[in-house]
């Protein structure tokens, strides 16, 4: 027989996790999709590979990638893998049957030349951006022109070029532009959503952090907690730990940057300032504590 209840002892309430726990498993099976689609897409863009110019069995291929993009110094490196078709060239395009030249845009750092009978190979060319500063990051874009004219044996042969992006920080839009002489595309080179996602994440956070300091700073001061120094510690190491995390931004970007403006530089501000009141004031209130105690 089982004992009688005690009048005096509280009741335990089972509370089901279920209604707490289904939200949050809705909310990170969402999550994971919208990133999983956006992922998709973004390598589905960096994947394109832009077809433009002639389509005659007698070309020249120009296969273009770009390699690194560098937004401090505006310019671009651009890889570039040429294959004579046809009659143009031997064993299946390894070498031309004559001397080839390839005339580039007035952006790109020189020509390129490839000797008769000799293997081709790869070579990595510098090419020009204009418009855009760095300071803009992570909302700066660039623009320039690719372009080649090619010449076998002297003579002005079709060109068909094969464009693509291998940089993941940055996105492009390829345009062709009607040329008389070879081909030509316009790009137009942004930030990628990935990192401008991530970028805009780092501001939120930033001023997630100052809040909390503001937060925290103002119930010390309204209770008279005096010097607490596992707050005084936790502010002072969310100061030295934004600067850490600022300095984690893919792309490196410089100092005065938007990410710094918007969001960087007034954290720090804020947060300093937090720190430097709390301390004043718990100063103030053990000094006062210490007076009572001791008339």
């Amino acid at each position: 027989m089982a004992p009688p209840a005690d009048p005096t002892r509280p009741r335990r309430f089972r509370t089901s996790l279920l209604p707490i726990l289904l939200p949050i498993a809705v909310l990170i099976v969402a999550a994971v999709g919208v990133g999983s689609w956006l992922q998709f897409s973004e390598r589905q863009a960096n994947d394109k590979v832009h077809v433009v110019g002639s389509s005659a069995a007698d070309r020249v291929d120009v296969e273009a990638t770009i390699q690194r993009v560098d937004a401090a110094a505006r310019e671009l490196v651009l890889r570039v893998r040429v294959v004579p078709r046809g009659s143009l060239g031997e064993e299946d395009g390894v070498s031309p049957v004559a001397d080839l030249s390839l005339q580039t845009t007035e952006a790109t750092v020189g020509d390129l030349a490839f000797k008769a009978h000799e293997r081709l190979s790869t070579k990595d060319v510098e090419v020009a951006m204009t418009g855009g500063s760095i300071s803009d990051y992570p909302f700066d874009a660039y623009q320039t022109d690719i372009g080649f004219a090619a010449q076998v044996g002297g003579r002005e042969v079709p060109v068909r070029m094969l464009f693509s992006n291998n940089d993941t920080l940055f996105a492009v839009d390829a345009v062709p532009v009607p040329t008389q002489r070879g081909v030509l595309v316009g790009l137009d080179v942004f930030r990628s959503g990935s990192l401008l996602v991530f970028a805009v994440f780092m501001m939120i956070v930033m001023w997630a952090l100052a809040a909390s300091v503001i937060i925290g700073s103002w119930y010390l001061m309204t209770h008279d907690s005096g010097l607490v120094w596992p707050a005084l510690a936790w502010m002072a190491a969310t100061l030295f730990a934004l600067s850490a995390f600022r300095n984690t931004a893919p792309g490196s970007p410089p100092i005065g940057s938007v990410l710094d403006w918007f969001a960087f530089l007034w954290a720090e501000t804020v947060i300093a300032l937090c720190l430097t009141v709390t301390v004043i004031t718990g100063v103030r209130g053990a000094i006062r504590s210490e007076d009572t105690q001791n008339p």
